[in-house]
């Protein structure tokens, strides 16, 4: 089955080479297209927010106690707890739905069950305060509203679903995370735990805190002051990991950071320059779909715009906070609110690149799963707010 898969991917590969007409202007834009997109994530989050979070993942997989993980995430775990928490973390960390993936895959292999993690992994990039608050403010208090409640219930909903639908593989995941055990020693305190891990996350929050046009007050300030204050908590970081870890404990950090990085890494950086090579930049009309063609799909508020807005927010890429503005471009073009909240509710919680990287910790028929309740669940949000608001 293997070599038959080698073969299909030569052959297609050939293929494609073979036919596609690379003397084309528009296929020439559009491969441009994939590697500006490409550059464009490289410059703007790579560095920022892609680092930070492989860190973090890191500290978790080496410091966070396996029984930790499965008394508040497990299979065992109180559901209201683990579910409030995991559908309220997005309000934290202001991240993208490439940037979750390290701390998703973290907590994950670390013994959290998939109902909860598939809850972290939706919300954290769905209920960002700062997205929210651009959402009504620009958009109008309605869709911000409807974009904050509908993403902590998706995120719950898709949870219980998950844990449902693959719960006997869960059975036996969980019951082999407790046959390894947790005798681990505690060379810690439990304050000295937090120091270090809130650390790391003020650094991602503040290096990845992005300004929305028009914005002022505190939200400007802190922009203004960010690097500031990364620098300042590199520093505190710095003092942590001489005076409390060893050198042992600090190399197998490195280690296990750089292997989440050459898990996720390629698969990223190949689902973005897909993602530009089909749809072009946000800014751009030169993908191989052109963005007015997607305007005259999802004008209205029809069952087929609502779906159509739901695929095609789960397959775009979205950097943190170009949502918004991408959005109230379509909706000047005559985008309906139900297609406008669908899409709000499916596509910074997902994208082309976000699914490979799944597909690698969850497995095919999990991803695909998950994939499908997102995009159904929008839809369905998509139409009863546009029967409320039409």
């Amino acid at each position: 089955m293997e070599e038959w898969r080698k073969l299909l991917i030569i052959a297609a590969v050939f293929l494609a080479v073979f036919f596609i007409p690379f003397d084309s202007p528009h296929i020439q834009d559009a491969i441009m297209e994939g590697f500006y997109m490409l550059q464009y994530y490289a410059r703007e989050h790579v560095l920022t927010c892609l680092i930070p979070a492989f860190f973090i993942a890191g500290a978790i997989a080496n410091f966070i106690s396996q029984g930790a993980v499965m008394k508040y995430f497990g299979g065992g775990a109180k559901k209201w707890i683990a579910y409030s928490v995991a559908s309220v973390s997005g309000t934290v960390l202001a991240v993208c739905s490439c940037t979750v993936l390290p701390l998703f895959a973290g907590i994950y292999q670390r013994g959290a069950g998939i109902g909860p993690a598939v809850a972290f992994l939706y919300s954290g990039p769905a209920i960002n305060v700062l997205a929210i608050i651009l959402t009504a403010r620009v958009l109008g208090w309605q869709l911000g509203v409807a974009r904050a409640v509908g993403a902590v219930i998706f995120a719950i909903i898709i949870g219980l679903f998950m844990a449902y639908l693959c719960r006997k593989e869960e059975e036996e995941r969980m019951q082999a995370c407790m046959d390894q055990g947790d005798d681990e020693e505690e060379k810690r305190s439990p304050l000295q735990n937090i120091g270090f891990f809130a650390t790391l996350v003020f650094i991602l929050i503040f290096a990845a805190w992005g300004l929305p046009e028009g914005a002022v007050g505190l939200w400007a300030a802190i922009y203004a002051a960010r690097w500031y204050l990364v620098v300042g908590l590199l520093a505190v970081l710095a003092y942590i990991l001489v005076k409390w870890f060893d050198g042992e404990e600090r190399q197998s950090w490195v280690e296990t950071t750089w292997e989440f990085s050459q898990q996720i890494l390629p698969l990223l950086f190949a689902g973005v320059l897909v993602a530009g090579l089909l749809m072009g930049r946000p800014e751009s009309d030169a993908g191989l779909i052109p963005a007015h063609y997607i305007e005259s799909l999802v004008g209205g508020n029809s069952l087929q715009a609502n779906v159509i807005a739901s695929v095609i927010g789960a397959f775009m890429y979205f950097a943190t906070l170009t949502e918004v503005p991408i959005l109230q471009g379509l909706i000047g073009s005559g985008m309906g609110n139900g297609p406008a909240l669908a899409l709000l509710l499916a596509g910074p919680a997902l994208s082309l690149p976000n699914m490979l990287v799944i597909r690698s910790v969850l497995g095919t028929k999990n991803t695909i799963i998950f994939v499908a309740l997102v995009v159904i669940m929008a839809t369905i949000s998509g139409l009863i707010f546009g029967l409320i608001y039409p």
